[in-house]
């Protein structure tokens, strides 16, 4: 248990053509970092900022994975919008109302994943503009499970680069939303 907690916290370094499994976060390995979807905005936030994540899996009954949030989710223009839309205040929305619910996300396969490189994943993040990848496996029972999740902060330091997606502060408000968390 000892070496799998220090490989989670200092994974090996990799180039663009070393293997994408060395790069995903393995689930079966490593917790995941997980939420409520009636949690709020700001519970989210300093969960992650706890952990030291930008993601969480939003956790719904029995377990069932509900969907995700990131940072940029929760402190981005997202909130903004849809508290203008409803007339209300930012403070009074819940983690469900910005997360992606699973049937919006899009999953990668662990079977492409161990025939893919690191370079394809980085591609495949900057061409979809996402700072975050799922991935999925089938189980013993036929059923679709999450194996792992992909980061472009964690693949960043692995390479020693620094990686840029679309998945960033853009606006104004999410830029101040971004300074007032810190």
């Amino acid at each position: 248990m000892g070496c799998q907690l220090l490989e989670a916290f200092n994974p090996p370094a990799v180039g663009a053509d070393s293997p994408a499994i060395l790069v995903m976060t393995d689930l079966s390995r490593v917790p995941s970092a997980t939420i409520v979807p009636d949690a709020t905005l700001d519970e989210a936030n300093h969960s992650m900022l706890v952990r030291g994540v930008r993601l969480l899996l939003v956790v719904g009954d029995s377990n069932r994975i509900a969907g995700l949030v990131t940072t940029v989710d929760a402190l981005g223009e997202k909130p903004v919008l849809v508290a203008q839309k409803r007339q209300c205040k930012r403070s009074e929305l819940r983690v469900a109302d910005v997360m992606v619910p699973v049937e919006k996300m899009d999953a990668m396969n662990i079977d492409d994943v161990r025939k893919a490189c690191v370079g394809n994943i980085v591609a495949s993040l900057k061409s979809d503009g996402r700072a975050h990848a799922i991935v999925v496996g089938q189980g013993p029972d036929g059923r679709q499970s999450l194996v792992g999740i992909f980061s472009t902060s964690q693949i960043a330091r692995q390479l020693g680069v620094q990686i840029h997606t679309h998945e960033m502060a853009r606006t104004f408000a999410e830029i101040e939303a971004v300074i007032a968390a810190v």
